[in-house]
């Protein structure tokens, strides 16, 4: 089953004709993994094991109450001797605020809980977008937060108990990250007093899709309710505006400065530096180099995602005893581009390259491919040189092992 399959309850290509960014999607339990499809991610016991024993610090906790988030020294402090650390969560503290009616919001949990680790790999792979994961834990008959949109897509899985969900169309349709639902919140309180466009309960193992700027708000029905949010980071046109923009500061003429004195208070002089501004840019435009652009956006979207964990003691000691018959391939999640440079090729990761003979290409492609390979089918003259690459790739966490 795929990732997106695990979530949704139609096919991947009506999901992206007919929902994604467009309209909300409700999947019952039936249609997905049954009932306890979610809590196999995260259940109440899991919520116990992350704010007991694994140390959290903020801001990997939240804690909201009658829609606003309370102060972190409400819930942290010391991590004791030898911590050095002032931002401890506390789980007597928790207990005590959950007790009174408090949700707990315990974030970036697709880099600290291996379920969710798993799901958000495949699933960002699949949508080929950043994500992050947080789980909302909520007393029974509580609110968390008050109506309100966000400026990502979501997917929203229940785990254990129930909730009440009341969604309304935008106020801002496709809303951008700097433009949060807080400048429109007159907008957004009438709208929510209004028919919802979909007022629906979540039982264990239920999904829901909302496309951003959805206004939604959530209720725990008579049980305490625990869910999953999958924020599903945008990647927009306005995103390539930005990027022509920080591209457009090579044209001299979109530099140059402002006459001496001028006034940007009167209206007529700001129009005629704007139309000197705009023809400048109208004719800078058609010379943006595509590739250029690219690569910005590749550097802007890799740098908000990150591969699969790796074992640092294990894949280390695994690169020392290297032999012919070890198998390896590439790290689950690892964004790279291979391009040639002379006598070179420069393998491309996030936030870092990789410069290597040319001679390399093929071996690397080949262990690159998504397969597990046997180091010493690596296509190189010898042994020694298949042992050279593959120890250099496992050291640089490129590869890791196969088995």
């Amino acid at each position: 089953m795929t990732a997106l399959a695990q979530v949704v309850a139609v096919d991947q290509d009506e999901f992206a004709a007919t929902y994604w960014g467009r309209r909300p999607l409700l999947s019952r339990a039936a249609d997905l993994g049954g009932p306890d499809g979610f809590a196999a991610l995260l259940s109440a016991d899991g919520v116990d094991e992350l704010l007991s024993r694994r140390g959290l610090r903020t801001p990997f906790l939240r804690v909201a109450q009658h829609g606003k988030v309370l102060p972190a020294t409400r819930y942290t402090g010391s991590g004791g001797a030898g911590a050095e650390i002032a931002d401890q969560v506390h789980d007597e503290q928790v207990m005590r605020l959950y007790a009174g009616g408090a949700t707990l919001v315990l974030q970036g949990l697709h880099r600290l809980w291996p379920p969710i680790v798993d799901l958000a790999d495949r699933l960002g792979a699949q949508l080929r977008r950043p994500l992050q994961v947080n789980a909302y834990l909520t007393p029974p008959a509580s609110q968390g937060f008050a109506t309100h949109y966000d400026t990502h897509d979501v997917f929203v899985l229940q785990a254990e108990g129930e909730k009440r969900w009341c969604v309304h169309p935008p106020v801002l349709p496709d809303p951008l990250e700097q433009q949060p639902w807080g400048g429109h919140a007159d907008e957004v309180a009438a709208t929510a007093e209004g028919e919802p466009a979909l007022d629906v309960v979540l039982h264990p193992g239920d999904a829901l899709y909302l496309p951003r700027g959805w206004l939604h708000s959530a209720r725990s029905q008579t049980s305490r309710s625990l869910h999953l949010t999958v924020g599903i980071r945008g990647l927009t046109r306005y995103a390539l505006v930005e990027e022509l923009l920080l591209a457009a500061a090579a044209d001299p003429r979109l530099r140059a400065g402002l006459a001496y004195g001028t006034d940007l208070t009167d209206p007529e002089t700001v129009a005629t530096e704007l139309t000197a501004t705009i023809d400048a840019l109208r004719a800078w435009l058609p010379t943006a180099d595509p590739a250029m652009i690219a690569g910005r956006l590749r550097e802007r979207t890799w740098s908000q995602t990150r591969p699969a964990p790796l074992r640092p003691l294990a894949q280390h000691d695994f690169a020392a005893g290297l032999t012919p018959l070890d198998e390896v391939a590439v790290r689950p999640g690892l964004r790279w581009t291979l391009e040639r440079a002379g006598d070179q090729v420069i393998l491309q990761l996030t936030g870092r390259h990789l410069r290597l003979p040319e001679r390399c290409a093929a071996a690397l492609r080949h262990a690159l491919d998504g397969r597990v390979h046997r180091v010493g089918d690596l296509p190189l003259p010898d042994d020694a040189d298949r042992l050279v690459l593959a120890r250099r790739l496992l050291t640089e966490g490129v590869l890791v092992p196969g088995g």
